[in-house]
């Protein structure tokens, strides 16, 4: 009898593990905290894992062109991924619009940054931190936003460029940089006390910041990929993304 139960459970067991997978996700920096919540919470409603990388998404778009071993990428724009559709490296027809950002000029000193974004004007400031507009979608953003406001020749000198848009909150978080663009993202996750001063710059000064995942080919098969693929798509997932600061393609 207990010969019996043993191997009851080891075939749970076994089958169990046989259905598990592991998927690896190259994760755009904006939307760090968000995806290791989702993912904590994927793991606890599948017998499946996740594995993370966060950075740039210019830096992974490179990475995934030299075989880099990921399954998905989160990008923080839209042509990268369909970039790397048209190079064959990702699976036609996976792409779609996970999240939208806002860019939001930010500094830790509380009357610094006016709810009109004068102080660009001003420029009573040293630095103005920013994500590498040629690896990072968010800088991309924030360096139209001067060009349209006129002031990218001006301001130019000051500029202090983060890889990505982590590394922007971070110049300013320690004060290297008196103001910054960062994701509204970011700037939701503060407390009240650290929150300074800021504006939540007008989405008619960009292009949309659409940010797109893609499965990429080498885990067309993998039952993990699918089932997070799917999970971002439920309703839980973009009411979760929704807290976040971040719109939906479907939202205005």
């Amino acid at each position: 009898m207990k010969t019996l139960l043993l191997a009851c459970w080891i075939l749970i067991f076994t089958s169990t593990s046989l259905n598990a997978a592991e998927v690896r996700v190259a994760v755009a920096s904006n939307f760090a905290v968000p995806i290791k919540q989702l993912a904590k919470k994927f793991e606890l409603s599948s017998e499946h894992k996740v594995r993370l990388s966060i950075g740039s998404s210019g830096k992974f778009f490179a990475q995934i062109q030299h075989a880099a071993p990921y399954d998905l990428f989160l990008s923080a724009d839209r042509e990268k991924p369909q970039a790397l559709i048209n190079l064959g490296l990702a699976v036609n027809g996976s792409q779609f619009t996970y999240a939208q950002g806002r860019l939001v000029l930010w500094s830790r000193t509380t009357s610094l940054v006016d709810p009109q974004g004068n102080v660009l004007l001003r420029g009573n400031y040293r630095n103005l931190a920013l994500a590498n507009p040629k690896l990072a979608p968010y800088g991309a953003a924030a360096v139209e936003v001067l060009t349209r406001l006129k002031l990218f020749e001006k301001v130019n000198p000051k500029l202090i460029r983060g890889e990505n848009i982590a590394q922007a909150f971070q110049y300013v978080a320690t004060g290297n940089a008196e103001i910054g663009f960062i994701s509204y993202s970011q700037l939701k996750q503060l407390d009240s006390k650290e929150m300074g001063s800021y504006w939540l710059v007008p989405e008619s000064l960009h292009s949309p910041i659409r940010q797109d995942l893609v499965l990429l080919e080498r885990a067309k098969e993998n039952p993990a990929a699918a089932a997070f693929i799917e999970f971002l798509k439920s309703e839980g997932a973009q009411k979760q993304i929704r807290q976040f600061g971040y719109k939906l393609s479907s939202s205005s």
